[in-house]
């Protein structure tokens, strides 16, 4: 039995690509920082928010996978984004992304809009938390 259970009321508005609340039963907790479309070089990769999205989205899950974890077991993830208007138009190509790698069990979710990130050509950075069993 996974150790997180996504909750999305009725009374609220229907999800897409987050739940409302997500409770963890689980016996570790991992912190995921925030991670961006850096290379293994360090060097910012791909000049579209779609494809730094899904360059830091992998790093991100690699971070997980190293930890012991897998993409259901994000319990909850803060998107930063440079510009949150280009968030929302890229929003269902990012979808997509997130569905392609990271699978249909949405954590809770926030997008914040941020004037820049650490690294000037980053346009978005994600980080996490999951609770492994």
């Amino acid at each position: 039995m996974s150790p997180i259970h996504r909750i999305n009321p009725a009374e609220l508005s229907p999800p897409a690509g987050f739940s409302h609340a997500v409770t963890a039963t689980g016996s570790q907790l991992v912190f995921l920082a925030g991670q961006t479309a850096l290379d293994q070089r360090g060097d910012i990769v791909g000049g579209t928010l779609p494809e730094q999205f899904a360059t830091a989205l992998t790093n991100l899950l690699g971070a997980l996978r190293a930890a012991g974890g897998a993409p259901a077991d994000l319990a909850r993830v803060t998107v930063y984004a440079t510009d949150v208007a280009d968030y929302r138009a890229n929003a269902a190509e990012l979808g997509r992304i997130w569905r392609r790698l990271a699978g249909r069990d949405y954590p809770a979710m926030a997008v914040i809009g941020a004037v820049r990130l650490w690294d000037e050509q980053a346009l978005v950075e994600i980080d996490g938390v999951a609770v492994l069993p």
